[in-house]
């Protein structure tokens, strides 16, 4: 079990209720047993949504362009894919049985929205929320409660937590970051000179040249590529990394060698299964200070505007 003071860490203020609930706090510390930093619970978030989005196939990158249909459906694929993750067994009367305990899962795209069906009385949900918009998501436990309850009006007699007993949700995770959608979050314009290129190489090109220094994921690549052969048009040998080395612009991947790169240029690195570009250009006397990198025995920095465009040097060796 979690001690209190963690809880307190993570300005948590605990109820009597959430204190004395043993089989609460047995499933929350063994959920924060698996995933403390909330990191795989994330990814799972964003490639569920980005599921929905299936963006390879209609080229989709926002939650608004979604059917109704699909958007129903984003709660049952949440439940399965968080299964699949954390390998959670079956349970008899609820979704799952964590620690041993039946556990029910909800999600809602709209804070507070969650729909608890009559069933779920007496046993613990786990409530989980995400927002492309706002790139922030929330996890947490709640034992239902009547009381804590507003009741339901729809066919389903489904219920929602009362707002002022959110305060019983024994929070895993609260307000945490959700992998960026590079796509719905670059400018207007930048986005729309992306897809305004008529080959799936072309948009590609055009996303790592104004997308630069920021994570683009996989599935940012398919929805832009639209081809089966996405990964391709990533590569060197005719793909964005050869196409944009004359305008000094490197696409690092997600290897130890390629994350060592942007960490000594001082930009963020590329997490499993991303991609971060950036110009750069030969360090000079007026880049003094600047941080930089050794490739092809010579001292690269991140350009400035007013830097000239010097063929990129090559990234080192592939090596995980």
């Amino acid at each position: 079990m979690l001690p209190i003071d963690v809880h307190a860490a993570q300005n948590v203020t605990l109820t009597d209720e959430l204190r004395r609930d043993a089989e609460l706090q047995a499933v929350h510390a063994d959920l924060m047993g698996v995933d403390p930093s909330g990191e795989r619970f994330s990814a799972v978030l964003r490639d569920t949504i980005d599921q929905l989005l299936n963006g390879e196939t209609t080229g989709r990158y926002a939650w608004e362009s979604l059917y109704k249909t699909e958007r129903t459906h984003a709660g049952t694929l949440v439940e399965i894919n968080l299964q699949r993750e954390f390998k959670f067994a079956d349970g008899d009367a609820m979704d799952y049985r964590i620690a041993g305990i039946e556990v029910d899962c909800k999600y809602s795209q709209s804070f507070g929205g969650w729909m608890i069906p009559p069933e779920a009385r007496g046993h613990l949900c786990l409530l989980v929320w995400a927002n492309d918009s706002e790139s922030r998501w929330s996890a947490g436990l709640f034992r239902v409660r009547e009381e804590w309850l507003n009741q339901g009006s729809n066919r389903d007699a489904k219920m929602t937590v009362k707002a002022r007993h959110r305060d019983k949700i024994l929070w895993l995770w609260r307000d945490a970051e959700l992998p960026e959608n590079t796509l719905l979050h670059m400018d207007p314009s930048d986005r729309a000179a992306v897809f305004a290129q008529h080959s799936g190489q072309q948009r590609l090109n055009e996303l790592f040249r104004r997308a630069q220094k920021r994570r683009i994921s996989r599935n940012v690549v398919r929805t832009v590529a639209q081809q089966k052969d996405y990964m391709k048009r990533v590569r060197g040998n005719g793909g964005a990394r050869s196409a944009l080395k004359p305008e000094g612009i490197l696409i690092m991947g997600d290897y130890d060698s390629h994350r060592a790169v942007a960490e000594q240029l001082g930009i963020l690195p590329p997490r499993e299964g991303e991609f971060v570009s950036v110009r750069v250009a030969k360090y000079g006397p007026h880049h003094r200070n600047a941080r930089f990198v050794t490739l092809d025995g010579e001292a690269w920095v991140v350009a400035a505007p007013s830097d000239p465009s010097d063929i990129a040097p090559s990234l080192p060796s592939h090596t995980k």
